[in-house]
C-alpha cells in the first residue's frame, strides 16, 4: 500500500474530525455514545486519544482532555489517603473501594458495579501527559496537574503489585503484564519533570518483575496466571518501553501474537476470548502496525493499515471490531441480544489508526 500526501491529510483530517465532535465540553471522551454501555470516559482509552490528537498538532483539545483527568482526581485524594492508611495497617482492600479508571463525562465516580479497579489507566495518562507536555515544549510540569500527578504517582507506586482487571476487564485478581508496562510507562515518562517525585527504585523493580516472573519459554504471558499471548503484550515496547522492540524477548512474544492472534488480516485479543465472538479489533490491528513501524518494518505496518482502514464505513467511521472466519456464530448473537451490535464508531479505533498513520510518515 503506497498513499499520497493527499491521502494522509485526508485521513488524518477525518479521523481528527470524529475525535473532535465527540469530545465533550468538559474535556472528557465518551468511548462511545451510540453504544450503551460506553457511554463513559475511560483513562486509558481516552490518553490514546489525547495523545493521537497531539500528534495531530491539535493540543487545545487533548489539553483540555488532560485537564479534565487533573480535575476529576482532585477530589479523590483524600479516599487515596485512606486507602494508603489501611494498606498500611494491613488491612486486604476490596477492589471496589480503589480508585476508578472509568468515569461519567462530568468526573462522576460510578458505583454502579462495573470492573473499574485498573492500574493500567493511571500508568497511561501519566504517560500521555508528559508526551502532551514534551510535544509543547514543557520543560516541567505546569502546576495545574502537580497535585493529581503526584497523587497518581504516589498510588502507582504503592498498588502496582497487586492484582486489577486487565485493560478489557476481565481476570480481575491477576498481575497482568500489559499493566506492570503501563504503570512503568507512565512513572518513568512523567519523572523527566524536575517537579514530580518518583522513586527510581519502582520502575526498575517493575521491570525486573516482567523479566522473571512474566516470561516463559522465551517471550512474554498475558498474566502471572495465564501462560498465552494477549495483544495488549505490545505495550511492553509500544509505547511505554520496557523492552525495545528487536528485543529478542518482544520479538518472540510478537511472533507468537502474529501466530496465533492474526485471523483474516486482523487482530483477535487472546485465544479463548468470548466477547462478541472474539472479533478482530480495529485498534489491537493498528497497534500491531505500530509495532512494526517502530521496529523498521513499514510494509507490515501499511498492511495492518491498510486493513484497519478497510472496515471503515460509509460514514467513515471505525468500529471496535468485525467478525472474521474464526468468530463463534453463537458467541456473536448472545452479544448482540443482549447490547446490540458492538461499538460504532469506538473512538479508541479511531485515534490508533491516526496514531499509525502518523508513525508510517507516508
Amino acid at each position: 500500500m503506497t498513499l499520497n500526501l493527499t491521502a494522509n491529510l485526508t485521513l488524518n483530517l477525518r479521523d481528527a474530525d470524529v475525535l473532535r465532535h465527540h469530545q465533550k465540553w468538559s474535556g472528557a471522551f465518551l468511548a462511545c455514545e451510540r453504544f450503551s454501555q460506553y457511554r463513559f470516559c475511560w483513562l486509558r482509552d481516552s490518553s490514546f486519544m489525547a495523545y493521537s490528537l497531539d500528534l495531530a498538532d491539535l493540543r487545545t483539545h487533548s489539553r483540555a482532555f488532560h485537564l479534565w483527568v487533573a480535575q476529576t482526581l482532585a477530589p479523590l485524594k483524600e479516599h487515596f489517603e485512606t486507602l494508603l492508611q489501611r494498606k498500611n495497617a494491613g488491612e486486604q482492600i476490596p477492589y471496589t473501594d480503589m480508585l476508578p479508571t472509568r468515569f461519567g463525562e462530568n468526573g462522576e465516580w460510578e458505583q454502579d458495579g462495573w470492573p473499574n479497579f485498573q492500574l493500567d489507566g493511571y500508568g497511561q495518562w501519566l504517560w500521555a501527559l508528559s508526551e502532551h507536555l514534551r510535544l509543547s515544549g514543557e520543560t516541567d510540569l505546569p502546576e495545574v496537574y502537580r497535585d493529581s500527578v503526584q497523587m497518581v504517582v504516589s498510588y502507582l507506586q504503592h498498588f502496582w503489585e497487586m492484582g486489577c482487571s486487565d485493560c478489557w476487564e476481565e481476570f480481575h485478581d491477576h498481575v497482568h503484564t500489559a499493566t506492570l508496562a503501563s504503570i512503568y510507562g507512565g512513572l518513568n515518562s512523567i519523572s523527566r519533570f524536575p517537579s514530580v517525585a518518583v522513586n527510581p527504585e519502582v520502575p526498575a523493580q517493575i521491570k525486573a518483575r516482567i523479566l522473571t516472573e512474566h516470561v516463559k519459554n522465551g517471550r512474554l504471558v498475558k498474566s502471572n496466571h495465564l501462560d498465552g499471548v494477549d495483544a495488549s503484550l505490545l505495550w511492553v515496547s509500544t509505547p511505554f518501553k520496557v523492552l525495545d522492540e528487536n528485543d529478542p524477548i518482544m520479538q518472540a512474544t510478537v511472533q507468537e501474537i502474529e501466530n496465533t492472534l492474526v485471523r483474516d488480516g486482523g487482530v483477535i485479543r487472546y485465544d479463548g476470548d468470548s466477547y462478541y465472538g472474539a472479533g478482530a479489533w480495529l485498534l489491537l490491528t493498528d497497534w500491531l502496525g505500530w509495532y512494526f513501524a517502530e521496529a523498521g518494518d513499514p510494509e507490515k505496518a501499511q498492511k495492518f493499515f491498510q486493513w484497519s482502514e478497510n472496515q471503515r464505513t460509509r460514514e467513515g467511521h471505525l468500529p471496535e471490531q468485525v467478525a472474521v472466519s474464526s468468530t463463534d456464530p453463537a458467541k456473536l448473537q448472545e452479544w448482540n441480544d443482549l447490547w446490540g451490535s458492538s461499538a460504532n464508531p469506538l473512538l479508541w479505533s479511531h485515534a490508533m489508526h491516526a496514531v499509525l498513520l502518523n508513525r508510517l510518515k507516508i
